[in-house]
């Protein structure tokens, strides 16, 4: 990464950091007596504050299921598709070692109940027309992005802190062009031709923090109860570095207490964990973020060796829409996403849709 970079992407993630812990609440000293966690907004089933310690003892782990993809909307470019199986552990059965990692970390609440999040996923992008062995220069590369991570999650009732590190590879070995191939196959869609010309292969390493404050504005909305809440976070890394802020409005009946859904990065954040309820719950949800963006490699193009770039725009916004559904132990969802130009020459605005499937066991 150029030295410019390198320097633009330390003042954003300082000054998102910045903003992030003046957004927070403030953590108890070291040897001050642990007392007991202030009640959030977030809503029971009555509309009652939830407490921050109020999490069910029989609350289990969440396994969820996410999958992107533009084939939703008639396209095959660009961002196209992304799949990401994750899970997050219960507050109950977290190792202790866990728990003393997240203490040690100063943006973390004092009085978070800690969860533990692993993931595995792929992502891949192509350009605008893939029957061409050889696309233009001017447009976006073929890439794809294999990773797995590990993560640490606090949430206090209105506070959600998510850090995750990422580590994977773009480029042949993240089988993206097998993974494309085989299944533009199975459905009866075009071969891709000019994945010859993707990026070359490289480790990635991606390190991510998110704030969410859960329910900052709440109340009721023609018998409806409503919540907004703003979000602030950043990534450093070889493969996304930028700093990002925005929030999300829910609306509907029997507000499950969750963060939205989850999504595949970089995206609005939401969470991979609820808590389940006997009676259905459901929402319509409507979310904008807005990425200041120093580095993609997707774009920029490979760090350590030559490889196709294109001109990439350093303001990137996401607008997403959707539905969710909770009953019992499952949360099914499903998203609308309009994302900006990201590059010089972008033909139009990205478009893809995201089912995401949460259940606990």
């Amino acid at each position: 990464m150029p030295c410019t970079t390198r320097a633009v992407a330390t003042a954003l993630l300082f000054l998102t950091l910045t903003g992030l812990t003046a957004l927070g609440s403030p953590r108890a000293t070291a040897g001050e007596a642990a007392g007991p966690p202030a009640p959030g907004p977030a809503e029971t089933a009555a509309g009652a504050p939830l407490p921050a310690d109020s999490a069910p003892e029989g609350e289990r782990g969440t396994f969820s299921f996410v999958l992107e993809n533009d084939l939703f909307y008639g396209r095959d470019r660009d961002y196209t598709n992304g799949i990401q199986v994750g899970w997050t552990s219960n507050p109950q059965h977290v190792p202790y070692w866990v728990v003393k990692a997240a203490n040690l970390f100063p943006l973390f609440p004092g009085d978070g109940r800690v969860r533990a999040s692993f993931s595995l996923g792929q992502s891949m992008y192509t350009p605008a027309d893939i029957s061409l062995a050889d696309p233009p220069a001017e447009d976006r590369p073929y890439a794809g992005w294999l990773y797995g991570s590990v993560g640490l999650i606090s949430e206090n009732g209105s506070q959600l802190d998510q850090l995750r590190l990422q580590v994977g590879v773009v480029g042949s070995p993240s089988l993206a062009e097998q993974a494309q191939k085989i299944v533009h196959e199975v459905i009866g869609s075009p071969e891709p031709k000019g994945w010859d010309k993707q990026l070359r292969a490289e480790p990635g390493i991606q390190l991510t923090y998110q704030r969410s404050l859960r329910a900052f504005v709440s109340g009721e909305l023609f018998g409806f109860a409503f919540d907004v809440t703003p979000h602030l976070g950043g990534a450093l890394g070889n493969v996304f570095t930028y700093g990002n802020a925005g929030a999300t409005f829910r609306v509907g009946y029997n507000l499950p207490d969750d963060y939205g859904p989850p999504r595949v990065q970089p995206s609005l954040p939401g969470s991979g964990y609820f808590i389940a309820r006997d009676r259905p719950g459901g929402y319509f949800f409507a979310g904008f973020d807005g990425r200041a963006v120093a580095h993609n490699i997707f774009l920029d193009g490979n760090t350590f060796t030559d490889s196709r770039s294109v001109d990439r725009i350093p303001l990137v916004a996401d607008l997403q829409l959707g539905v969710a559904f909770t009953w019992r132990s499952t949360r099914l969802a499903y998203t609308y996403v309009l994302r900006s130009h990201e590059f010089e020459g972008q033909d139009s605005a990205d478009e893809f849709g995201a089912i995401s499937l949460s259940f606990q066991f």
